[in-house]
């Protein structure tokens, strides 16, 4: 497909241009060919890159035990993606304990589906692994996964109630999550038991399997404060995914090291659970990139957001090339000639996505532009 966009604003890596925009094989170019759309009243901005996002889950399972064609959800969740302007997105897949849709199983299968449908979108569907520490003994069956399905991002979680379990009491919420793993209560609380004597404090296992990883890029979920960054840091998970203390995000930021917030946190004005405000962090210059987390407007909402305060600029840049060069992905995240032809058609007015450009080619339209794009 060759464009070219006329009469729209661009945030070019050098500032706002009104410089005509050019589309051609799936790449950005300053040469002007093909067929002209005029998108006066228009903004254009770099596809959003979603470094963090489980939203898809809802797609792959919209009542519990509901489970539709996993490529079908998959399908409607790119869809939902290019909706909110995100042209490239790594979906985050637990590897966990927790069973159901968190469990091995479920990766696998979700993986294989994603094998299957990806090559055809034109949203870039990545894969992240979101490893739990106490699945140690199923370690060598994640590898194979990340070999398999060339995974690039692997993030370290620990969500096991170990404060409840040294004290020998029983961890809140244990029926509910019993029943989703398709556990009894007490199956569970034996379960978690076991993995806690196992795991706790027992660094051996994931430092390992990092080192086994050279080329995958490792992050850490939720650092509670500087000790427990710089642990991290030195085991080579080197990104600190949403933390939860001023603390962890400067201890973070002075090894330079990338600090990943959560895009719902900065629109809803804080954190659900009481933790440090992203805004705060953004404001200090300690986020790299903000992530969907759970809700994939949520980007595109905050860096309009946080425009007023701090420039679109820098804004954007959150959602864009911070993100991009954070995964390595050197093609993408600016309006460059030579560049992925990711590109977000926005309305100013609305804050909305009006058109969806992916690799160049139409991944959203909104019907206010329709008749300017098929007409």
């Amino acid at each position: 497909m060759h464009l070219t966009l006329v009469g729209a604003r661009a945030l070019r890596p050098e500032g706002w241009s009104e410089a005509p925009l050019g589309l051609a094989d799936g790449l950005l170019t300053d040469e002007t060919s093909g067929r002209v759309l005029d998108l006066t009243g228009y903004w254009l901005l770099p596809g959003i890159v979603d470094v963090h996002g489980d939203g898809f889950e809802r797609h792959l399972a919209p009542r519990r035990g509901a489970l539709s064609s996993l490529e079908d959800g998959l399908a409607m969740a790119a869809a939902e993606l290019a909706v909110n302007g995100i042209t490239t997105a790594l979906l985050a897949q637990f590897f966990s304990w927790e069973g159901g849709m968190r469990g091995p199983d479920f990766a696998e299968a979700m993986f294989a589906a994603h094998a299957r449908l990806a090559p055809g979108q034109p949203v870039d569907l990545r894969l992240q692994l979101r490893l739990e520490l106490g699945m140690a003994e199923h370690f060598p069956r994640a590898a194979a996964l990340i070999r398999r399905h060339d995974i690039r991002y692997v993030v370290l979680n620990d969500h096991l109630p170990h404060a409840a379990l040294l004290k020998g009491k029983r961890p809140p919420r244990l029926t509910g999550q019993a029943l989703k793993s398709g556990r009894s209560p007490e199956a569970h609380l034996a379960l978690l038991q076991a993995l806690h004597a196992a795991t706790y404090d027992t660094p051996g296992p994931a430092r390992d399997f990092i080192a086994a990883h050279p080329h995958v890029l490792f992050g850490s979920h939720d650092d509670q404060g500087a000790a427990e960054r710089a642990h991290w840091s030195a085991l080579g998970a080197t990104v600190s995914e949403f933390p939860e203390t001023l603390e962890a995000a400067e201890e973070a930021r002075r090894r330079d090291e990338p600090v990943v917030l959560g895009a719902p946190n900065v629109v809803r004005g804080g954190s659900h659970a009481g933790k440090v405000s992203a805004a705060e962090l953004v404001g200090r210059g300690l986020c790299t990139a903000l992530a969907s987390d759970y809700h994939y407007p949520a980007p595109r909402q905050a860096a309009l957001k946080l425009a007023a305060e701090i420039g679109m600029e820098r804004a954007w840049a959150l959602v864009s090339s911070g993100p991009a060069a954070m995964l390595g992905l050197t093609d993408r995240g600016e309006l460059r000639a030579g560049k992925r032809a990711d590109l977000v058609v926005l309305d100013p007015a609305t804050g909305r996505v009006a058109a969806t450009f992916a690799a160049g080619r139409l991944a959203w339209l909104g019907p206010e532009l329709a008749g300017v794009v098929l007409g």
